[in-house]
């Protein structure tokens, strides 16, 4: 890895790319809908059909 001029810079740029997909992430999290939220968590749970679109 020594040998290959700019390396240096890949795990810089990973870094911020994940920096930056994180904060995201959080930000979309604590301004998403709570009822939107509440509603997407029964999925997995729920048995009722008529909310399954085939």
């Amino acid at each position: 890895m020594a040998t290959v001029d700019g390396i240096e810079i890949f795990p810089i740029i990973s870094l911020i790319i994940f920096v930056v997909f994180f904060i995201y992430l959080v930000r979309y999290v604590y301004k998403t809908d709570k009822s939107l939220i509440e509603e997407v968590s029964q999925y997995p749970i729920d048995n009722n059909t008529e909310n399954l679109k085939k």
